[in-house]
């Protein structure tokens, strides 16, 4: 009895459990009155909830603040910074400055869009070409008209320049000050002179030639493809490829130009990171065009030059300086980092002695010097036997190569061809370029045009190119006038006799064996028959590039001195402000001309680069030209200096005479560039490079 007692309340507090468990609470089972509020089991029961809180009304906002302090601070944060970039918007650009600041309730300064507009037009004509020949009046007046088209149809050529804080606080100081007073009128007739002359702007100058270009929308319309379509070009099955895949590389640019050392620096970098290869830069100097560039490649530039890019390059696998003039940094890398001098190659790219003495204190110490002929190796070693020093290793030669852009629309096979863009539909592509291109350049059938393309200074020797042009044009008035006095007193003969045999049928006139019909000799004009019984063509010179920041001001004032002393050459000449899109050109043009003088070019990309377009070549008898150009085969040589002036007369008359030799040369130099220059050949001489500087560091 007992137990069945005991098992019968057992089960009761069994139940109540259960339900506990199930419930949650004990709300189901005993009733809130059994529990008093302060007993023990009650508070222990409902700790899980909520407390209730006391004074809601009263402490609420308080509580709340304390609680989200930090967004009201967040707050009040941004108000503050929006108010201040309101009140400095306001007083850059609002009108009423003094109105604002509280020194004056003054009218509106009128003078100030005039100031504007004039500042802007002295901003390009800053840019132009005639900045650095106001010393000549007459050239100043002339070259006004080529220096506008230049800002006009350059899309290279800036016409802004960015100004400092300074100087933009100094331009309103000064137009605070005229505020205040009159307009000058002088100011105003300055701007309505521009303004009048700007719809005016003739594209041709009759005392300097025409200018023209540059055609990218041409080749845009024509060729149907540009770089930016370009994907990577990497060739998988190559050594190159296998080597630098996954390896990191720092790449060295000592400026952003649009010259051979960056340019050729910026299509390395552009492989390596199609090969898989991770690829930092370090820019020296920001000088150029070429940043933005990088940035479309995806090309990563360390912004820091100093300990930044130090601690990056002690974790690569390979440093390559693009330059000599990168000594300063290879010199602080090696002092910072000094094992680092075992995993650098210095690719040099210049060839004159002031650039050897800027570097011979680091030349012993990196891992491998790399040349790009073999002139130029031989020269700098002879230079390090007088000065003493002793290099680590024998240095390699890397020639440049034609990029992939350019072997594409030059219709040699590449990495960019696809079966709607062959080698023969882009020839096709090339001719109708070219006839595009003569076409708007105003060129005919019977033009032989002459280009050279390289910043304008006295080692490129632009001036004695000109000298032996017009030498050949003059020396061909001469002939002509000589010819047509002979023309013309065979004419009043042929007139004599024929008033004597009226009744008679004039007779054809012998002249040396041959017959010459009345129509030929009633002709006035240039071309005359040469030995061969070919038309002689007339001779028309392309020279560029006049926008270009490298160009010395100096020597292109010579120039123009000289093409304004020479009426007859300036008929023929012709200039370009831009060879960033240099296809165009070289499609357009029959001779390539690159008149390097003293040491000669280094290598000479331009040379092999209008080989490809099947251009013979005409350069001097120095550096790494004469390695290229093979005489009488792919090109003509002649001396460096003024003797070289007639040795190019003469190779300029030959090819204008001798169209099939032309055509010889061009076959000729466009079988050397497959076989030697494109970008296979470059990379797979660049392995035995990365191979030696990996070895052993």
């Amino acid at each position: 009895m007992e137990e069945s007692s005991n098992r019968g309340e057992f089960q009761p507090n069994l139940a109540k459990q259960t339900s506990l468990r199930l419930g949650g609470s004990f709300k189901s089972t005993l009733s809130g009155r059994s529990s008093p509020r302060n007993s023990p089991s009650f508070r222990r029961l409902n700790s899980g909830r909520t407390p209730r809180r006391e004074g809601r009304n009263s402490l609420g906002g308080a509580l709340w603040f304390r609680s989200n302090r930090l967004l009201f601070w967040l707050l009040l944060i941004t108000l503050w910074a929006y108010l201040g970039f309101f009140v400095q918007s306001w007083w850059a650009h609002s009108d009423k400055k003094e109105e604002f600041s509280g020194f004056g309730t003054g009218p509106r300064n009128t003078g100030s869009d005039v100031e504007q507009v004039q500042r802007r037009d002295l901003l390009a004509s800053d840019n132009s070409l005639s900045a650095n020949n106001e010393t000549d009046a007459n050239i100043a007046g002339t070259s006004k008209t080529i220096n506008v088209a230049l800002a006009k149809k350059g899309n290279d050529v800036p016409l802004h320049r960015k100004t400092s804080s300074k100087k933009r606080s100094r331009r309103r100081r000064a137009s605070k000050g005229k505020s205040s007073g009159k307009l000058k009128p002088t100011t105003e007739v300055k701007n309505a002179d521009i303004e009048e002359q700007e719809p005016e702007i003739p594209t041709a100058n009759s005392t300097y030639g025409l200018l023209v270009g540059p055609f990218g929308s041409v080749e845009d319309r024509i060729l149907e493809w540009s770089p930016e379509k370009r994907s990577g070009t990497c060739n998988r099955k190559e050594d190159f490829a296998r080597l630098v895949w996954s390896r990191r590389f720092i790449l060295i640019f000592h400026e952003l130009s649009m010259t051979g050392a960056p340019l050729s620096m910026m299509e390395f970098a552009t492989e390596l990171l199609s090969c898989g290869a991770t690829v930092s830069a370090v820019v020296l100097s920001k000088k150029g065009g070429l940043m933005s560039e990088l940035t479309r490649r995806r090309i990563k530039v360390i912004e820091d030059k100093a300990d930044l890019s130090f601690k990056t390059a002690m974790k690569a696998d390979l440093v390559i300086a693009g330059s000599a003039v990168c000594a300063s940094w290879i010199e602080q890398y090696i002092e910072h980092f000094p094992a680092g001098a075992s995993q650098v190659a210095w690719w040099i790219m210049e060839n004159r002695r002031e650039y050897f003495d800027r570097s011979k204190d680091v030349l012993g110490r990196v891992k491998m010097l790399v040349f790009l002929s073999e002139s130029q190796s031989k020269q700098w070693q002879k230079w390090c036997e007088e000065e003493r020093i002793k290099l680590r290793s024998y240095p390699e030669i890397v020639p440049l190569s034609v990029n992939d852009e350019l072997a594409f629309v030059a219709g040699i096979p590449s990495t960019l061809n696809t079966p709607s863009f062959s080698t023969e539909k882009m020839v096709e592509k090339r001719q109708l370029l070219r006839e595009s291109v003569r076409k708007e350049i105003g060129l005919t059938d019977n033009d032989m045009l002459v280009i050279s393309l390289s910043s304008i200074n006295p080692g490129k020797g632009q001036l004695l190119l000109l000298e032996s042009v017009s030498s050949v044009l003059e020396q061909g008035l001469l002939q002509d006038d000589k010819k047509m006095k002979k023309l013309s007193t065979m004419k009043e003969g042929i007139s004599t006799l024929a008033r004597k045999h009226r009744n008679r049928k004039l007779l054809p006139v012998l002249k040396n064996g041959k017959v010459a019909s009345n129509d030929i000799l009633s002709r006035r004009k240039q071309v005359l028959p040469n030995d061969k019984g070919t038309i002689q063509q007339s001779l028309k010179l392309l020279i560029g590039s006049v926008g270009s920041k490298s160009n010395k001001a100096d020597y292109v004032k010579s120039l123009l001195n000289f093409v304004e002393q020479h009426p007859n050459t300036s008929k023929s000449v012709f200039w370009t402000p831009a060879t960033t899109r240099v296809a165009s050109l070289y499609s357009a043009a029959d001779v390539y001309v690159i008149n390097s003088q003293g040491l000669g070019e280094t290598f000479g990309r331009v040379t092999i680069e209008a080989m490809a377009f099947g251009l013979p070549v005409l350069g001097t008898e120095a550096g790494g030209t004469q390695e290229i150009v093979e005489h009488n085969v792919t090109g003509l040589l002649h001396p460096v200096g003024h003797p070289g002036n007639l040795v190019l007369a003469q190779n300029l008359r030959f090819l204008l005479k001798n169209q099939s030799a032309r055509k010889q040369m061009s076959v000729e130099g466009r079988k050397k560039v497959q076989r030697m220059y494109l970008k296979q050949h470059m990379y797979k001489k660049f392995v035995e490079v990365i191979v030696r500087c990996m070895r052993s560091k």
